[in-house]
């Protein structure tokens, strides 16, 4: 991946809201351009190494340990499902349903995860190490606001 050398400033709005949202959208962006090669985007790829990590379990679970709903995920896993990246079986009673990885699955996390490396090191290259350590630092602080 290349370093970003180009930078298209963007006025700031007054709105904390509007300006993380915007920053977002340009970094998932930024995110998803370097994952093309393995044709995931940033949120498959974040579902699926929370499966990795997690294992089986179910697909509640998985919602929140994401902090996304689950009409969200259930979105975010049917084109996974369908290119065989992942199970979603039957759980302990009739009510859940269990999710893991395939072996499919597991080899496009690893392939995926590579190509995000180069993506993350472009961005603290980018910002520089203390401005990228104060950035995480700061959005975990706005993510405490909500439980």
């Amino acid at each position: 991946m290349q370093p970003i050398d180009k930078i298209y400033p963007k006025q700031s709005s007054i709105c904390t809201c509007m300006n993380v949202r915007r920053a977002s959208r340009a970094v998932t962006q930024f995110y998803d351009e370097a994952l093309k090669p393995c044709g995931l985007s940033i949120a498959q790829l974040s579902l699926l190494k929370h499966l990795a990590s997690a294992e089986p379990i179910t697909i509640s679970d998985l919602a929140k340990l994401m902090r996304i709903d689950r009409t969200t995920l259930n979105r975010n896993m049917k084109p996974l499902a369908d290119n065989g990246l992942l199970f979603i079986n039957p759980g302990k009673d009739s009510r859940t349903r269990q999710v893991t990885l395939t072996d499919r699955g597991k080899a496009a996390h690893i392939e995926a995860w590579r190509l995000w490396e180069e993506a993350q090191a472009s961005i603290r290259e980018y910002l520089g190490e203390e401005d990228s350590t104060r950035l995480v630092q700061l959005l975990s602080r706005l993510e405490a606001i909500v439980p």
